[in-house]
């Protein structure tokens, strides 16, 4: 009886074994880096938070073009050094205020951690105005602009910039095996979900003469 039942099991097997010759995408999955960005809080001209990657420019101060400065550092995530980045490339672009901005002072949620929105628009993609920056292969890096800096190098005036409006930097992503990542899920980018990947970072123009 023991027998038969190995018997009519054997089909079964059979038919398992043949079912697992279809590939599905789920099993080509592989761990990725991500872009990790470091915002200096106390340089920003008007308060901000590390969780929200973004710092300020107040106008309303006399020689704000020269004397404030946006200051961040770049490095990767490496998923628990299962991950190594070759080359992380920034991307720079000035955008015009939206028609809805994010509340300011930002305000964040009931665990104090993360900002109740996202501090640019969202999906965060490479645009065909913004400029390749910067090419990455040693990590950390650090940098620091004016917003005269931000402004010539991207060949403006600053009387041309008005309130809300601001310069945002975006990174693509290349890692060992050289598979390149060029956009990530707009989720993973927003300011609001606090995931492991900084896509942006960017610095707002506000008047703010109270501050």
């Amino acid at each position: 009886m023991n027998y038969l039942k190995h018997i009519k099991a054997l089909p079964l097997l059979l038919c398992l074994s043949a079912c697992t010759s279809v590939d599905y995408d789920w099993e080509k999955f592989k761990l990725a880096g991500t872009p990790r960005v470091t915002l200096d809080t106390e340089a920003s001209a008007l308060p901000t938070f590390q969780t929200a990657k973004v710092s300020f420019f107040d106008m309303s101060q006399p020689n704000y073009a020269s004397d404030q400065q946006f200051e961040w550092s770049l490095d990767y995530y490496d998923q628990e050094g299962r991950v190594e980045v070759t080359e992380i490339q920034v991307y720079l672009g000035f955008y015009k205020a939206e028609s809805t901005v994010p509340a300011y002072p930002i305000v964040l949620s009931h665990a104090e951690v993360n900002p109740t929105e996202s501090q640019f628009p969202l999906p965060s993609i490479i645009e065909e105005g913004d400029m390749l920056f910067d090419q990455v292969t040693e990590f950390p890096k650090s940098y620091s602009f004016t917003a005269s800096e931000l402004a010539d190098l991207v060949g403006m005036d600053l009387s041309e910039i008005g309130e809300n409006d601001y310069f945002l930097f975006k990174f693509t992503l290349t890692m060992s095996d050289g598979t390149t990542i060029v956009t990530y899920n707009y989720k993973d980018c927003d300011e609001a979900r606090g995931e492991r990947c900084d896509c942006r970072v960017g610095a707002r123009f506000k008047n703010a003469p109270e501050q």
